[in-house]
């Protein structure tokens, strides 16, 4: 069983994902990659996440940062900040 402590090794910098990509290719892990802002997690979010996890191995989700959020969305957006809302992704089981 994955404990708490395992959520913010998934979270990763530009660089770092770099070189963790190298790893999984040379495991021959199919990757699917998406992005978004979600700022307010729902069932939406779920489904979609989990749809996109069936199309390989490896799920790559990248989070719109909160300058990029407000752009988007508003001067009250967003709700969450950009670092709770990668720590949320990364406590989803079908993200990597």
């Amino acid at each position: 069983m994955k404990t708490i402590q395992a959520i913010p090794d998934k979270i990763f910098t530009l660089n770092e994902l770099k070189h963790q990509l190298n790893r999984w290719r040379l495991l021959d892990k199919k990757i699917v990659f998406t992005n978004g802002v979600f700022d307010i997690l729902h069932e939406g979010h779920i489904a979609s996440l989990s749809e996109a996890a069936l199309y390989g191995h490896i799920l790559i989700v990248a989070i719109n940062s909160d300058a990029s959020v407000k752009r988007l969305k508003g001067e009250s957006r967003p709700v969450n900040n950009e670092g709770s809302r990668t720590l949320l992704m990364a406590s989803l089981v079908m993200v990597d």
